[in-house]
């Protein structure tokens, strides 16, 4: 990252940080916590104006890709936070370099994290109130601006079909992947067959049939590197969204698609949970079964529950989860009978919808 923090001999930090940071007298410290290709994560200690001192998480990426992946980051963690605040970071601000105007930045409150894992019944609840009482603003799945997982923007225009926005936002990851030169032919031959008849499968009895199901804001990266544990309230806290207003059940780390299997991080004994993760890991291959059946106990699946599992397959999008689901449901698989007696059911801005929320707040 070009950005550098000491300038002189001592702390450089750009004026604008300091202008969204309006309170500060004195610049303490800063420490790099983390660095990926993308970008560069710093702590930020202050002296404020009543003499107290405060920490700051700062991100800082370069170039167009990274003004809109914190833009997004900035805007998803706010509509989490006013939903849900002690469930993820304060988000405090964003913008650009005064002294570099292709460097950006992201601003939220600092947490110390400890390594214990999340409390199974708080951390359930927190994300089923999430998923319950965030409202997308025109009724719609998608989201206000592209949010990033990782490096790949995703596509978040609106749309009224949540099999319509999924599909369309998988074959817009698979078209990034092809602009970035990552061929899989293994993959490519499974994909028509996929779109063509496991994802109407799945998805189109959720909207048929006289059912609908709500679009809930989801972090969309869930793992164990985007959940913690505070270490001074013991509360979970997620962080380093890629969201928008999906289907609860639902996961968007489309990157795992590319993964032969699915790979269990070594650093924790957990791989976070919530319904818009369940796509991320399965009963059978991982210990999280506590997890999934809590969650279910503030938030039901979607009807037809039936084909539960089917859809936690489609969501993990693991390439032998691809495979498995070609078999699963084959050329001769007789969909729903209102699956392909009705049009898709695309509900219009303030439609009402319901997502069998158990109510339990």
């Amino acid at each position: 990252m070009a950005q550098s923090w000491e300038q002189n001999g001592g702390i450089h930090v750009d004026p604008a940080i300091l202008a969204v940071l309006s309170d500060v007298t004195e610049i303490i410290d800063v420490t790099e916590v983390a660095e990926t290709k993308w970008a560069k994560a710093t702590r930020l200690q202050v002296r404020l104006s009543n003499e107290t001192e405060e920490s700051y998480f700062v991100k800082v990426s370069i170039g167009m890709h990274g003004r809109e992946a914190l833009r997004g980051e900035f805007l998803n963690t706010s509509e989490m936070h006013s939903v849900s605040p002690d469930l993820c970071p304060k988000p405090i601000g964003w913008g650009t370099f005064e002294t570099d105007d292709n460097s950006h930045f992201y601003i939220c409150k600092y947490y110390d994290f400890n390594e214990d894992r999340p409390p199974v019944e708080e951390f359930c609840r927190m994300m089923a109130y999430l998923h319950s009482k965030s409202v997308s603003p025109n009724g719609m799945f998608g989201f206000h601006c592209p949010t990033y997982n990782g490096d790949a923007p995703q596509d978040n225009t609106w749309c009224g079909s949540w099999e319509v926005f999924f599909s369309r936002g998988l074959r817009h990851i698979l078209n990034l992947r092809d602009e970035r030169g990552s061929p899989d032919p293994e993959l490519d031959a499974m994909l028509p067959e996929l779109f063509d008849r496991v994802i109407p499968r799945l998805l189109r009895p959720l909207e048929t049939g006289g059912r609908k199901i709500k679009p809930c804001l989801v972090h969309g990266d869930l793992w164990c590197g985007n959940v913690s544990v505070d270490d001074d309230t013991g509360r979970p806290i997620i962080y380093d969204p890629s969201g928008f207003w999906g289907h609860h059940e639902c996961r968007s780390d489309i990157s795992l698609l590319f993964k032969a299997k699915r790979v269990v991080c070594d650093k924790c004994s957990l791989r976070p949970v919530s319904a818009d993760e369940l796509g991320n890991w399965r009963p059978s291959r991982n210990k999280f079964t506590d997890y999934i059946s809590t969650y279910y106990k503030y938030m039901e699946p979607s009807e037809p529950v039936e084909d539960l599992d089917g859809r936690n397959l489609l969501y993990s999008l693991i390439k032998d989860d691809v495979a498995e689901l070609l078999r699963r449901y084959p050329p001769d698989c007789l969909p729903p009978v209102d699956v392909g007696d009705e049009p898709l059911n695309i509900p219009q801005s303030g439609a009402t919808q319901d997502n069998n929320i158990i109510s339990a707040f």
